[in-house]
């Protein structure tokens, strides 16, 4: 099939409902106008060398270019808050911030105050990229047996979710703050301008978050917070384009923009969401004020990955996503995917197989580096992902026995046991690139949509510890990602920028679940070896196979390889796929952007 087909029946399933194209079409038009068009970019010197009828361009996806800089965000009003702050001369932290206050009020079901981040950045002064580490935290008097019911087995996933159990120590409002003191230029209680704003005059609702609390129904009613905010006095839930106030939230701003993060780790905020978390009904949390007073941002050294004589860097544990990306791609630098191309079977063989390989590593390996050592280099090393990438040398999808945690080196002896844990689809991501050349990518989350649906001072509290194992061993086995106090539960986030030559190239990432590795590896595959522009590679459809189950992207005419990755010996899943990929291109001759057209995101730029 040729790939043009291929990807255009792709447009047409992502492409938005009649009732976004006209709550979106107006803003984006105002927004987007007198963008200035860069020169040629990396992908598209690459897909010169590739065959023609695969430079088709994705219907749906709408390329954005730029001079002086860019934001891509997962709602046209927090891009448009950061593309403010930028055309003020503000940094790439300083519109970070107003960015996800914004996110935090328009799109509540998937990041916010409540929840963690992790943060890629670059900063141009001094050449140097680093990480930071907002992921939430496990209170001090969680234990290993936090989600074990009274006949010490694993709660249901969902009844762990709902109520104050799942609650950890939020990181995003700290690591919003340590950033702006590092890299910022702008007042920073200006920053916090358009959300109160937005906040105390309202906004329209969206018909994703509308959707949603419709599909989220009785859930979303369990604690009074979100059964008063989300639903009207006779319980039908939000409707788009019905204009929404949350005074509590800007008031929350309005106290933050003031007292700092201080005034949200002590004081009368961290006291609400300590009584939210204490007092909910049926399924309370043990998060305490000194948690909260205690939390810290770690700053992390990159986690980078060789890839075609491009470094791809990301964020290492206690999130998994660099590590696994980085060992997916040193496996298939191995074979030539470019000369496979995009429609050929076996690149989806390869593709696949390498990913159920490092989900292998990840489910057994990957931790918070605090609490027990993390063989990243091991895991990382050419010489192991080569003895890996040999396991990948058949024609046919590996049996179940072949895929399993293999031996990198250690700095030491450790046997730990397999890890299960659940990480569901939801999240946002955020790129940025300010006139200075400073680039940030940010994944950002509440986990679960709605987090905990437990709602403090205007806000979701997370749901993030039910990201932990709920079993403490397997076997005889501690495993590594289980409950302990103070711990930051392992993720699949995946922010990440991709560098040549000591220069970033391209920002990227993805909300998702543990989908997040899959959509991020397919789409820097897409790139890097098959020469697509950033505007095709948030848009296509979407192939993933983490533990055995080849997930194939429903409405898509990657439909069309359901039967042949069957006869390779797959079992194959056709299903929904949200990814909200967020891409922005860096070269000498401008910006290129592009947001997932699956979702409601835009990319904005001068």
């Amino acid at each position: 099939m040729p790939i043009s087909t291929w990807f255009m029946a792709a447009g047409v399933a992502h492409r938005p409902s009649g009732v976004a194209q006209r709550v979106l079409a107006p803003l984006l038009g105002s927004l987007l106008a007198g963008l200035l068009a860069s020169g040629q970019s990396f992908a598209q010197q690459a897909s010169d060398q590739i065959a023609p009828e695969a430079k088709t361009a994705v219907a749906t996806a709408r390329r954005v270019e730029a001079k002086r800089f860019m934001v891509a965000a997962a709602n046209p009003l927090a891009a448009e808050a950061g593309r403010e702050i930028l055309a003020k001369g503000g940094s790439a932290a300083d519109a970070l911030i107003a960015v996800q206050t914004v996110l935090g009020l328009v799109e509540p079901q998937s990041s916010g105050l409540g929840g963690g981040s992790f943060l890629v950045y670059f900063d141009a002064s001094t050449n140097r990229l680093t990480t930071f580490d907002g992921r939430e935290t496990a209170p001090m008097e969680a234990t290993p047996k936090l989600f074990l019911d009274d006949k010490g087995q694993p709660l249901k996933f969902m009844a762990a979710v709902v109520g104050g159990r799942s609650v950890g120590t939020p990181g995003t409002v700290r690591l919003l703050e340590d950033i702006h003191k590092r890299y910022g230029n702008q007042d920073w209680a200006s920053l916090f301008a358009r959300g109160k704003q937005l906040a105390s005059e309202g906004f329209a609702v969206s018909p994703r978050l509308a959707s949603l609390v419709t599909a989220e129904g009785d859930k979303l009613k369990t604690y009074e917070g979100p059964r008063t905010y989300f639903f009207d006095g006779s319980g039908a839930p939000l409707k788009a384009g019905s204009v929404l106030k949350n005074p509590a939230y800007a008031e929350t701003l309005t106290t933050i923009a003031t007292g700092g993060a201080d005034a949200f780790y002590r004081g009368p905020i961290a006291g609400d969401i300590v009584k939210a978390v204490r007092e909910a009904s049926g399924n309370p949390g043990v998060l305490s004020l000194t948690d909260l007073a205690n939390y810290k941002i770690k700053e992390r050294d990159p986690v980078c990955a060789s890839y075609r004589a491009l470094d791809v860097c990301g964020m290492g544990p206690p999130s998994s996503g660099a590590v696994a990306i980085g060992q997916m791609l040193g496996m298939l630098e191995n074979f030539d995917l470019k000369g496979y191309g995009p429609t050929n079977l076996q690149s989806w063989r390869l593709i696949g197989d390498s990913q159920r390989l490092a989900f292998a590593d990840r489910e057994t390996y990957l931790a918070d580096p605090e609490f027990l050592p993390v063989p990243v280099k091991g895991l990382l090393s050419k010489d192991y992902l080569g003895k890996r990438a040999g396991l990948l040398d058949g024609e046919r999808a590996l049996a179940a026995d072949q895929v399993k945690a293999g031996q990198p080196e250690w700095d030491h002896a450790m046997l730990l046991g397999k890890d299960a844990a659940i990480e569901l689809p939801s999240t946002s991501h955020i790129v940025i690139v300010d006139d200075k050349g400073n680039v940030a990518s940010m994944t950002t989350t509440i986990e679960n949509g709605f987090g905990s649906r437990v709602m403090a001072r205007g806000f979701l509290l997370n749901n993030e510890l039910t990201d932990f194992s709920f079993k403490t061993h397997d076997g005889s086995l501690p495993v590594a990602n289980r409950v302990e106090p103070g711990k930051r539960p392992r993720s699949s986030m995946s922010p990440t920028i991709v560098m040549k030559d000591g220069k970033p190239l391209l920002a990227i990432g993805s909300p998702g679940g543990s989908q997040i590795i899959g959509y991020v590896g397919q789409a820097l595959i897409a790139y890097i070896d098959w020469g697509m522009p950033v505007e095709q590679i948030v848009a296509q459809p979407h192939l993933i196979n983490r533990f055995g189950k080849y997930d194939i992207e429903a409405g898509t005419s990657a439909e069309s390889l359901t039967e042949p990755l069957k006869s390779l010996g797959y079992e194959v899943n056709v299903t929904d796929m949200n990814s909200g990929l967020q891409a922005i291109e860096i070269t000498a001759q401008g910006l290129a952007g592009s947001a997932d057209p699956r979702r409601e995101g835009v990319a904005l730029g001068e």
